[in-house]
């Protein structure tokens, strides 16, 4: 290997002094790594700056010989040999002098039959920017936080009680620069934080930034489990973000992909000549939808790799929830598998105990040692209790994606208007489960690649149509049970599908027309529900919900209240046809005035302009059981919400 220019220059703040004594495994560590519920070992492997040097730890247990390689010795293989522990961890140790920020390195691991494999820092905090492939050496502790009162805060308040509205963001396509380029965290951070306050969003959910060197996956194929990416700057780059968006009272979800690896000679596969990390029996270890490793969590030191990883992005980059990726294929053994692919476990059935019993320990350190945060799973499948605490048999996990109301919402939104009153079910089976998890609504990336299309030209119906349809769509969503999550784009219902590569096509909300009318109504959908304990405070309860009216097929009409405990009651009726309906009677439990806080049909957001002129009063007529009503003007594909405002005169 080329010797390599020192060029990273180390971030100038002062942090708080750590000694060297700090970095050293313990006999207390030791016992944790080896049980598997070591969730801190990012301070004690990889590569640590002393007073004179660094510190480097690697576990390679059934390597012959393991040396430290880097720009500080010409990736010379013989001259830091590192020594293995008399504890029969497998753990390989070394002092180096002289070694500072912005060195680059690897192991040179060698194998049992001889061969040399060059492995970058499983536990590095800073990689090269890819295709370059070395880890780099890097402090920890040279950021100073201005978050202190958000993390407080965040600490006492119940998430599941409040409004959660999340924009799931990609970082190198949200925005680029006028020569199309990608944005660095630093200039990223204002633009992202203005845009999430103008658009009402409480969260921000971030596409992997856990190190890949594949820019095409996403970042779902992870090398660095510890490490931001270094394509949008450091990790001094990457808190300054987070700790921006927090100044604006703004969470910060991260995706965090445990479920599986890829197979880059430099990263995890066959770390020390054996398979380390994952399975050797490909029907356990290899995934073939994704071309791809698994991790072994039968064994435990694998276990504590992940569980550190995850409690880095809790403890170090403040991060305020992990989306989970593919829990699914992590808990059943033939996810994607014909019949003859895959082990069954050992009591012959289809689920991954070890994966389970992962997933549980993960949720319980997580909820334990900081409370405020969310575990949220993105689960497909009829799993039961994903969102239950572990003691009551539960997974653990705060929240899980609702993929089943997803897909049938849009099969239901894709069907021509004149066949919807075939369809009714797919609008009101949701409903049937909402309670049974914690659920979160997505309408996420997943829904706009490979040749899906983006939201608004899954819209039947001319370009009128299209729009009202996009507009109908967000509007149930954010009335629906559940918190949400909407991927980027969608918000001014970008035309073109998402393309990594590009950026947003920001010029169609400039131009003014639909689209702009359509960011109007996510805003204002944002801001409504956030003032409206109804819409959220009893997402998980089904106290907080009542039909007035499912079963208008015909008519292609719903109507129902959104609840919460602390009194109130919001009102909402779709029309999922364009044609407008007059005196439309709705039942309504309380007598009096009705105001129409939102209607997707006003011109303002680019309808037609039909509705209620502001409210209506209830009349004594007898509607949907109840003894009050309110006579309505439906707009086509509008819909409509209503807050009982004040008692009739």
């Amino acid at each position: 290997m080329n010797q390599r220019a020192n060029t990273m220059e180390p971030p100038q703040q002062a942090g708080p002094q750590v000694t060297d004594a700090y970095f050293e495994l313990g006999e207390q560590d030791l016992h944790l790594f080896r049980e598997g519920t070591h969730s801190r070992l990012y301070d004690k492997l990889g590569c640590h700056l002393t007073a004179t040097g660094a510190r480097f730890a690697v576990w390679a247990p059934n390597a012959s010989a393991v040396a430290v390689i880097g720009d500080f010795n010409g990736w010379d293989a013989g001259t830091h040999r590192a020594n293995v522990r008399w504890d029969g961890s497998g753990i390989w140790e070394l002092d180096i002098d002289g070694v500072t920020p912005g060195h680059r390195y690897k192991f040179a691991i060698f194998t049992q039959s001889g061969q040399r494999l060059e492995k970058a820092d499983p536990f590095a905090r800073y990689a090269e920017h890819a295709p370059a492939t070395a880890s780099v050496v890097w402090p920890t502790d040279r950021f100073a936080w201005n978050d202190t009162g958000w993390m407080a805060g965040r600490a006492s308040c119940k998430a599941l009680d409040g409004p959660m509205s999340v924009y799931e963001c990609h970082l190198g396509s949200w925005r680029r620069s006028e020569h199309g380029d990608m944005l660095d965290y630093r200039s990223l951070a204002p633009l992202l934080t203005q845009y999430l306050l103008q658009t009402g969003f409480t969260h921000v959910e971030l596409m992997p930034v856990t190190e890949h060197p594949f820019y095409g996956s996403w970042g779902y194929q992870t090398t660095g489990y510890f490490a931001p990416s270094s394509r949008y700057g450091t990790p001094e780059d990457f808190k300054f973000l987070v700790n921006a968006l927090h100044e604006a009272g703004i969470g910060v979800i991260l995706d965090w992909v445990p479920s599986h690896f890829p197979a880059d000679a430099h990263g995890l596969a066959q770390f020390d000549g054996t398979h380390l990390f994952e399975h050797a029996d490909a029907r356990q270890g290899f995934h073939p939808e994704w071309n791809s490793s698994i991790f072994n969590y039968g064994r435990n030191e694998i276990r504590a790799f992940l569980l550190s990883s995850a409690m880095l992005w809790l403890d170090e980059y403040h991060i305020d929830a992990l989306r989970v990726d593919a829990v699914a294929s992590m808990l059943y053994l033939d996810y994607a598998r014909k019949e003859g692919e895959w082990i069954p476990n050992v009591h012959g059935g289809r689920e991954n105990l070890e994966a389970i019993s992962f997933l549980r320990m993960l949720n319980e350190s997580a909820y334990r040692d900081h409370p405020g945060v969310q575990i949220i799973a993105e689960e497909s499948t009829a799993w039961p209790r994903v969102s239950r605490p572990t003691d009551a048999g539960g997974l653990g996990f705060g929240m899980k994606w609702n993929m089943g109301w997803m897909h049938d919402t849009l099969k239901y939104l894709q069907e021509d208007p004149i066949n919807r009153r075939w369809h009714q079910g797919k609008l009101t089976f949701s409903l049937l489960y909402a309670f049974t998890e914690n659920f979160m609504l997505p309408l996420s990336h997943d829904e706009v690649v490979y040749g899906k299309g983006s939201l608004i030209e899954k819209m039947p119906g001319d370009d009128w149509q299209k729009f009202a349809n996009l507009r109908l769509l967000f509007g149930h969503m954010w009335a629906h049970p559940g918190k949400k999550l909407l991927f980027m784009g969608g918000e001014f219902a970008q035309r073109r599908e998402w393309n990594h590569d590009q950026s947003l096509d920001w010029h169609l909300v400039e131009q003014g027309g639909p689209h702009a009318g359509v960011q109007r109504w996510v805003e204002d959908l944002n801001r409504f529900y956030r003032s409206e304990p109804a819409l959220y405070a009893l997402d998980f309860d089904s106290a907080g919900f009542e039909w007035i009216n499912a079963d208008d097929a015909d008519n292609s009409v719903i109507c129902y209240l959104r609840k919460s405990d602390k009194g109130g009651s919001v009102l909402i009726v779709a029309n999922f046809t364009p044609v407008p309906r007059s005196n439309y009677l709705v039942g309504v439990p309380h007598a009096g005035y009705w105001c129409e806080c939102l209607n997707s049909d006003a011109t303002l957001y680019g309808g037609s302009g039909a509705g209620n002129q502001g409210g209506t009063h209830s009349v004594p007529v007898a509607a949907n059981g109840r003894f009050q009503s309110l006579n309505l003007t439906l707009p086509p594909l509008g819909i409509l919400f209503l807050r009982h405002e004040r008692a009739a005169s």
